[in-house]
């Protein structure tokens, strides 16, 4: 298995087209919400060809270095070429309908990271008969509606995440609409981190945005953060998601 911890904290997922709202850009906000403490990276283009995704990986896994874990969104293809190139990149995060983790793990081997979503009852029982060590990481949402997922299934909430979590040993990210008042509720609830998008990528400064989140998700439980974050938060922005 990927030697990345089980407390994944803030975990950011990239959106090209909201990280350019102010000017930033996907490297920009990258780059800032590392230095602020986010240490893991999901290269997320759903409209890329499979080239560009290769470049823009490239560029990320160089911009954080060993600051920060790369995963790739869905492409076991670019994740793959990407590594044999040389990059840092840890891995793939797969949907359900994207290539088995199966075969994820048998290309990528047993050091690379492998993540998957899951948001049902029954697809955390097919990830139980897995072999272990196939999955590092489960995406488990959506918690709240979000608008930059459209085919997004029914909200869990903090508590139908907390039983969905709770049924499997896999470490489970919370993801889809989490705001910042979100963070403590689910980390509490069993997450063993949350997945942002706009909340970072689409703040004036994403860098105190994402400060914001690190410093939530790790406040002492029972103790939230005490301040909103600059920048998270903008009304009529859409909330995090996932493939």
């Amino acid at each position: 298995m990927s030697g990345l911890p089980e407390d994944f904290g803030v975990y950011l997922v990239t959106d090209g087209a909201l990280a350019d709202r102010h000017g930033v850009g996907v490297l920009g906000v990258i780059r800032a919400a590392v230095h602020a403490g986010v240490r893991i990276v999901q290269v997320r283009d759903k409209d890329a060809s499979a080239r560009d995704l290769l470049a823009l990986t490239a560029a990320v896994a160089d911009a954080v270095g060993d600051r920060a874990a790369v995963v790739v969104d869905d492409r076991l293809d670019v994740a793959l070429a990407a590594r044999h190139a040389g990059h840092r990149v840890a891995g793939v995060h797969l949907g359900q309908s994207d290539v088995p983790v199966t075969a994820a793990r048998a290309l990528l081997g047993p050091d690379a990271h492998v993540g998957l979503t899951a948001n049902t009852p029954e697809h955390m029982a097919v990830v139980a008969r897995l072999p272990c060590g196939t999955v590092d990481l489960l995406g488990v949402g959506v918690v709240h509606p979000t608008a930059t997922k459209a085919d997004h299934p029914p909200a869990l909430g903090h508590h139908g995440f907390a039983r969905l979590a709770a049924a499997t040993d896999v470490p489970c990210v919370a993801i889809g609409g989490v705001t910042l008042d979100d963070v403590v509720p689910l980390r509490d609830a069993g997450a063993a981190g949350v997945a942002i998008v706009s909340g970072i990528c689409a703040a004036a400064d994403p860098g105190s945005a994402a400060a914001a989140y690190v410093a939530a998700w790790s406040s002492r439980p029972g103790h939230g953060a005490e301040t909103r974050g600059p920048g998270q938060g903008d009304p009529g922005l859409p909330a995090g998601a996932w493939s």
